[in-house]
């Protein structure tokens, strides 16, 4: 199958793949979405999506920023593939292009988050090269 790879310039483009987004984060509300995603944006947040043909079946948002430990790094960030259409490349078709893009930006190192209880996610990471580095911390307040 054939399929189309497009970034989402427009903020109501991004709005528009909420379905994706709560495949994944089950309890997100459509107004926290947009709150946070208004936010995401003013700090360089990017988005990606595959589509089969019109409908958008596949997405990632990245940031390329720097930090001391990874120098120049690109952070993949809700990878969602719509649960109809996993485990046909269109993961891997997201990664490429958002690591193609940052090697043409420079940068050095990929870094994402996966939930625990993941796993499938984990072993795609695991054969797309990614190593688990370290634990990543978080406290509500």
């Amino acid at each position: 199958m054939q399929y189309t790879i497009k970034e989402l310039k427009a903020e109501a483009e991004m709005i528009a793949q909420f379905n994706l987004i709560k495949q994944l984060n089950v309890g997100l509300k459509l107004a926290d979405y947009k709150r946070m995603l208004k936010d995401m944006l003013k700090h360089n947040y990017r988005m990606i999506g595959v589509y089969d043909k019109t409908k958008c079946i596949g997405i990632s948002g990245f940031w390329i920023a720097t930090k001391i430990y990874s120098d120049k790094y690109v952070e993949l960030d809700n990878v969602v593939i719509d649960e109809k259409h996993r485990s046909k490349g269109i993961g891997k078709l997201l990664c490429d292009w958002i690591l193609n893009e940052a090697k043409k930006q420079g940068c050095k190192t990929a870094m994402l988050d996966a939930y625990v209880e993941n796993s499938s996610g984990h072993s795609f990471y695991f054969r797309e090269g990614f190593i688990a580095r370290g634990f990543h911390f978080i406290k509500k307040l």
